[in-house]
């Protein structure tokens, strides 16, 4: 009998002690992730914008355009604009001094085309420490249909199109939206003119239709 409760009362820390150990989680290994403050579903946009890759003529436009986002990733967008040309000095002293006729320099007179909007990366900050505003970088890539004249023959030529650009949030129904995409233009069938680079800045106000904040 004693030697039973001598075997017991060794045997009882033993037990205690073989419990699994319970630690505290470390200080500051929590990660907090935050869902979106801002959801797009209709935007509908117009914008102003620059052409600045001609040596010989710089373009302003107007764009309107329609995008379908149909998660916070991915969305399709349709856009279309109408160009203003201005020609550089170069330009004007190649006319001036060498007598180099106006229809040697082709200008954009409209676009339109479509792309796949990709949004990978949506944030926000603080600013002093006074509000937070709310913005998002997307990336594009599609496809574009130039017309072209040089005063006397228009031409429509084919485009591929690659960019990208940034997003502010004034609200759940407005933004304001930079972009910057690289056109390249393709020589029109039976044209003996090569690929040419459009590069397009613009910057405009987005209305969205249809999300949840």
């Amino acid at each position: 009998m004693h030697r039973a409760i001598l075997a017991a009362s060794l045997l009882v820390p033993a037990l205690a002690s073989a419990q699994p150990e319970v630690l505290d989680a470390p200080q500051g290994a929590a990660t907090a992730l935050q869902d979106r403050a801002y959801r797009l579903q209709h935007e509908f946009a117009g914008a102003v914008g620059f052409l600045p890759s001609d040596a010989y003529t710089k373009g302003l436009f107007a764009q309107g355009s329609y995008a379908l986002h149909f998660n916070d990733i991915i969305g399709l967008q349709a856009r279309g604009a109408y160009a203003l040309s201005l020609p550089t000095s170069l330009r004007t002293q190649l006319e001036r001094d060498f007598s180099v006729l106006p229809t040697a320099f082709p200008r954009v007179l409209f676009f339109v085309g479509g792309d796949v909007v990709f949004r990978p990366l949506y944030g926000k900050l603080s600013v002093s420490n006074a509000f937070v505003v709310h913005g998002e970088v997307h990336l594009l890539a599609g496809g574009s249909a130039f017309a072209f004249t040089d005063g006397l023959t228009p031409s429509l030529r084919p485009a591929i199109d690659v960019g990208g650009g940034g997003r502010l949030y004034l609200g759940r129904a407005a933004s304001l939206r930079l972009d910057l995409v690289n056109h390249v233009v393709l020589a029109a069938p039976g044209s003996m003119t090569g690929v040419t680079n459009v590069l397009a800045l613009s910057l405009g106000l987005a209305i969205n239709v249809g999300g949840t904040e």
